[in-house]
């Protein structure tokens, strides 16, 4: 098969992309994990705090990621951004501590390691998640995230909403709902299902830098819940085909629970094309930003790629 020389040039390009795009990931980690281990650290040093440093450490921080470059995109600085990044993860943290739990999903490993109430007890990964999600609000009340006490206040209530009844709670609790019903969801109960479990924090994630910057967040809202969905498909395609080892937490457990997923709805190759679509429309979104917003680009093609 020939390649134009067209074609070399834009495969070397998109690998570019992809390498400047896994920089800019790894940064945004390294920073984001020095800053809650700075915190956390500062506690005293008992099983509760252990826990919560061992439930914020590794995966992606693709959350955070989204947290740092869209701020940049807004000319907000890393050493600002960064505290909107850590109290994301803190949130995020909390919740797969909690969704771990034996009256939750009943999980036993996250991340390739044992979950908080396997390593220690249930108590603990309790007491853990409370405190990681108290911890998202201290972090962004710091002065360091922005001068204007308005617009940290701001931040704290929308991550509230976001993360709570309106939010990811609600569809934690609508996940639990379709588990006991009579009825299956439809396609569309379980987009909405989705977008308050997983995409309400993406979007948060998303849209924060634009208001640290008091810039409209509206293309960078409408990239999000693009990305969100996409990436919940690729959760449900790994689920299917994805190797437990790579992925660091047991597959297959919504098959055997009966679950009706994206999959188990569109088929697993419908279900994969959803996706790429998606990535087109996130893509599409970000165009008001040229060529700046390549970076974002690259997350969301890495969002239905990855194996976390």
């Amino acid at each position: 098969m020939n390649t134009s020389g067209g074609d070399i040039y834009e495969q070397k390009k998109l690998e570019g992309l992809r390498g400047v795009f896994q920089e800019r990931l790894n940064d945004c980690a390294v920073q984001v994990s020095t800053c809650l281990n700075r915190i956390i650290s500062s506690f005293e040093d008992v099983p509760v705090t252990r826990a919560m440093a061992h439930a914020t450490s590794g995966g992606k921080r693709l959350r955070a990621f989204l947290v740092m470059e869209s701020a940049a995109l807004c000319a907000v600085p890393d050493s600002a951004s960064v505290w909107a990044a850590a109290a994301v993860e803190a949130m995020h943290a909390y919740s797969l501590v909690h969704d771990d739990l034996p009256c939750m999903d009943n999980d036993d490993l996250r991340r390739g390691r044992p979950t908080a109430h396997v390593k220690w007890d249930q108590a603990t990964a309790v007491l853990a998640g409370d405190a990681l999600q108290t911890l998202a609000f201290e972090l962004l009340a710091s002065a360091e995230l922005h001068s204007d006490p308005a617009v940290r206040l701001a931040l704290i209530t929308s991550l509230a909403r976001s993360a709570g009844a309106g939010g990811m709670v609600l569809g934690q609790a609508q996940d639990i709902a379709a588990e006991s019903a009579k009825q299956g969801l439809t396609l569309e109960e379980i987009t909405v299902l989705q977008g308050n479990k997983t995409g309400a924090l993406i979007k948060w994630s998303a849209q924060a830098g634009a208001h640290m910057a008091g810039v409209d967040p509206e293309p960078l809202g409408a990239y999000a819940d693009a990305l969100g969905l996409a990436f919940q498909i690729a959760d449900d395609v790994m689920d299917v085909e994805g190797d437990a080892t790579k992925a660091g937490k047991r597959l297959q457990k919504d098959a055997f629970a009966g679950k009706a997923t994206f999959v188990s709805m569109l088929g697993l190759q419908d279900a994969k094309a959803r996706a790429k679509e998606l990535v087109k429309d996130a893509e599409a979104a970000l165009a008001p930003y040229g060529d700046n917003a390549d970076t974002l680009c690259q997350a969301a093609r890495f969002a239905i790629s990855r194996e976390m």
